[in-house]
């Protein structure tokens, strides 16, 4: 995939806004808010990947509190990590 359609930008960001929780929709959510629309092929492939994965385990990798699988060791794990999750809250 070289190009990422619009259509694929916007159902990505639903999938990660409405996840189940108020905290993931908060935290995933959030972090598509800011960087989908920005991603590369790759940067969008390994979102897509982390999509599939369950929250309470992203949650996990965000706050540094568990070590994600191989295929997901990405410089985007670390601006998930990086990510303002108290400013999501005070929105």
């Amino acid at each position: 995939m070289s190009h990422i359609s619009e259509a694929d930008r916007k159902r990505a960001r639903w999938r990660a806004e409405h996840r189940g929780t108020k905290e993931a929709d908060m935290l995933i959510g959030g972090f598509a808010a800011r960087h989908v629309a920005t991603m590369n092929a790759e940067e969008f492939a390994w979102f897509e990947a982390l999509l599939a994965e369950q929250d309470v385990d992203i949650m996990a990798w965000a706050f540094g509190r568990g070590s994600p699988p191989p295929h997901l060791e990405h410089p985007m794990l670390r601006k998930l990590m990086a990510l303002d999750y108290i400013g999501l809250i005070q929105r």
